[in-house]
């Protein structure tokens, strides 16, 4: 039987089909796209490519991401005090695929300062929040970090990179004011 766009899926019987369906589905929600870095304990910078940032609270200032359960940054994440979340903006698609591989020298090349709180920020993102690590959870296959943002810094004249169906896309006219 062939089901339409709108039909809804048991989410239940999670065959290979119904999850690569899910997973087309959770894409229909555009985000924007990050780049969370921090340092390791013998100081090298560590990052990777994040489009699961969100904003948590205001009162104190937290927000969240997560992090694939089998990521091999995940120790140095977790062992990390502060990370920092580059949002970046739409000139950066090739810095998104970079940090997205498992390439050894990711920040090679790659203009950045050091933060107050000693983690790498990259130059010419959108914003860039400077966090302290307040807490992480097991939320199924990934880790759930929140963290505190103690400094940050926005340009709302860059345009944000975002994700959306599995392509990278611009932000579009403004529809209403």
């Amino acid at each position: 039987m062939k089901k339409t766009s709108a039909e809804l899926v048991e989410v239940s019987a999670a065959t290979q089909l119904a999850l690569r369906d899910l997973r087309t589905a959770l894409g229909s929600y555009a985000t924007g796209v990050t780049i969370i870095s921090t340092a390791a304990a013998d100081g090298q910078p560590v990052g990777i490519t994040v489009n699961s940032f969100a904003s948590l609270s205001l009162e104190p200032p937290l927000i969240l991401w997560s992090l694939n359960a089998t990521s091999p940054s995940r120790s140095i994440f977790d062992a990390a005090p502060h990370f920092a979340v580059n949002v970046l903006a739409a000139d950066q698609t090739a810095l998104s695929r970079r940090f997205a591989t498992s390439t050894a020298h990711k920040f090679k090349d790659v203009p950045t300062t050091q933060g107050r709180t000693g983690v790498p920020v990259l130059q010419g993102c959108a914003a860039v929040f400077e966090c302290r690590r307040q807490t992480a959870y097991e939320a199924g296959d990934h880790r759930l970090y929140i963290g505190c943002v103690e400094h940050y810094f926005a340009a709302p004249e860059r345009a944000p990179l975002l994700f959306h169906l599995g392509h990278y896309r611009e932000l579009g006219p403004l529809i209403e004011r």
